[in-house]
């Protein structure tokens, strides 16, 4: 099956992905040389795996996020794909687990991206706490998960992802895409 763009009037082209989305470029430069990234970016997947490795099998990535809800899952994608890099945080679903931090910031390719599930941060309330936090942390990225909402935008410097629900909702079986090439970081969503 190929997957569809949550995005109004975006279709993603067959066999390829376009560094255009989300009503703006949002390019973000970097330093030095850069062979090129894809993250794919899933949250709330509350058991279903099948709909993680579909969209693995299908868009390749180089690494893996996971936003919570819940985290047998990740490693259950995790047991499937070994060659993957895969980062994780809890959800509220998952308990106190003093293993995984709540949130957590990576780099990729030269980038600062945030994780988090976003329970902590009140995101059903609004996400201006969450986006405090990466201003903070002086992200290039901000992702979190928890409302089963697919939303994605770039603000002044800071892309800010919520890549829905993988699960499956009225909206459909969504997750989110980081592209980092030449220099150009562009975040955008997808469904299965």
């Amino acid at each position: 099956m190929r997957s569809s763009s949550i995005v109004a009037g975006y279709e993603p082209p067959a066999g390829g992905v376009t560094l255009s989305i989300c009503g703006r470029t949002g390019k973000v430069r970097r330093k030095g040389k850069s062979h090129g990234m894809k993250i794919l970016v899933f949250s709330d997947s509350h058991g279903n795996v099948e709909h993680m490795a579909e969209a693995v099998e299908r868009d390749r990535p180089d690494r893996i996020f996971h936003l919570g809800d819940v985290e047998p899952d990740a490693r259950a994608l995790r047991r499937r794909f070994p060659d993957i890099p895969m980062d994780c945080v809890p959800g509220n679903c998952d308990g106190r687990r003093p293993d995984l931090e709540e949130e957590k910031l990576v780099e990729a390719e030269g980038r600062r991206i945030l994780l988090m599930h976003g329970h902590t941060r009140n995101v059903k309330l609004g996400m201006g706490q969450a986006v405090w936090a990466a201003r903070e942390a002086e992200a290039d990225v901000l992702l979190f998960g928890h409302t089963h909402e697919a939303f994605c935008t770039y603000e002044q410097g800071l892309w800010i992802m919520n890549p829905g629900t993988i699960r499956g909702s009225w909206a459909g079986a969504t997750y989110g895409v980081i592209t980092i090439q030449g220099g150009d970081l562009v975040c955008y969503g997808l469904k299965v």
